[in-house]
C-alpha cells in the first residue's frame, strides 16, 4: 500500500542559518517569519543542529537577558551557541506515519527534511503532519477498498461493508476466516488519515490469530 511520504507534507522553501549567525539575528528571524524554529546549517547545506524559542528563552533564563549577551570568550553568542545538537532528522523517503511517531519520541515540533547526504531539503513541523487527520472520509473509504481489499488482500469490493466517519471506519459484513479478518483489520489501521477502526465483521474460527499481522500481510521480509 501507498503512504503518504514526507517529502509529500514537507516545506521547501526553508528559513535557516549557520554556526555563526548572532544570536540577535537567530530571534529577528523567528519573529519575522512567525516560526518557532530552525535548522542550524554548516558550510555544505548538512544540518548540524536546530535552534528554536525555547533554546534563546534557555539562555536567557540562564542569566543572559539581553539578547546581544556575550559568551565566555567576549563575543555575542552565535546560533552554534544555543542550538540544540545534534538535530534529528528525517528523509523525504520516510513515511508520514513515522516522521510523527519520531517527532513524538524526540519532543520536538519540527524536523529538517535531509537527503542522503545530509543536506537540508525542506522542513516538516507538527502542523504539517495533522494534515494526515484531515483527509476527507470518502478518500479513506475509496483507498479500504481499492488498497486493502482489492489490491493487498485480493478480495471483492463488496467483500464487506466499509463505512467512514470522521475517519473512524467501520467495517460490517463476514469474511472466511478469523485470520484473515485480523490482517484486514491492521491494514486498515496502517492507512494515512484513519484514527480508528470499529470492527463489526464476522468470521469463523480457523485457529489462532498469527502472532506477526504486520508479517503476515506484508511477507516474510516487512519489518527488516
Amino acid at each position: 500500500m501507498k503512504h503518504i511520504r514526507v517529502g509529500d507534507l514537507m516545506t521547501d522553501d526553508v528559513i535557516s542559518v549557520v554556526s555563526l549567525t548572532s544570536f540577535k539575528e537567530v530571534a529577528k528571524l523567528l519573529a519575522q517569519h512567525d516560526i518557532s524554529g530552525l535548522p542550524v546549517l554548516d558550510d555544505e547545506d548538512r544540518v548540524v543542529g536546530v535552534v528554536s524559542e525555547s533554546d534563546l528563552l534557555g539562555r536567557q533564563a540562564a542569566g543572559h537577558s539581553d539578547a546581544g549577551a556575550t559568551n565566555l570568550s567576549g563575543s555575542e553568542f552565535t546560533a552554534a551557541d544555543v542550538m540544540s545538537a545534534p538535530a534529528v532528522t528525517v528523509h523525504a523517503q520516510e513515511s508520514a506515519r513515522e516522521a510523527a511517531r519520531l517527532m513524538t519520541r524526540s519532543g520536538v515540533e519540527r524536523l529538517p527534511v535531509v537527503d542522503d547526504e545530509e543536506r537540508l531539503v525542506g522542513i516538516v513541523t507538527r502542523r504539517d503532519l495533522l494534515r494526515l487527520f484531515l483527509r476527507p472520509d470518502a478518500e479513506i473509504r475509496r483507498r479500504v477498498i481499492h488498497d486493502v481489499l482489492e489490491s493487498t488482500m485480493g478480495l471483492a469490493p463488496d467483500a464487506v461493508t466499509v463505512h467512514v466517519v470522521d475517519g473512524v471506519v467501520t467495517l460490517e459484513g463476514r469474511l472466511e476466516s478469523r485470520s484473515r479478518l485480523a490482517i484486514l483489520v491492521y491494514l486498515v489501521e496502517q492507512l494515512d488519515g484513519v484514527v480508528a477502526v470499529v470492527n463489526r465483521a464476522t468470521a469463523p474460527a480457523d485457529g489462532p490469530v498469527p502472532a506477526s499481522l504486520q508479517e503476515v500481510a506484508h511477507g516474510p521480509s516487512a519489518g527488516r
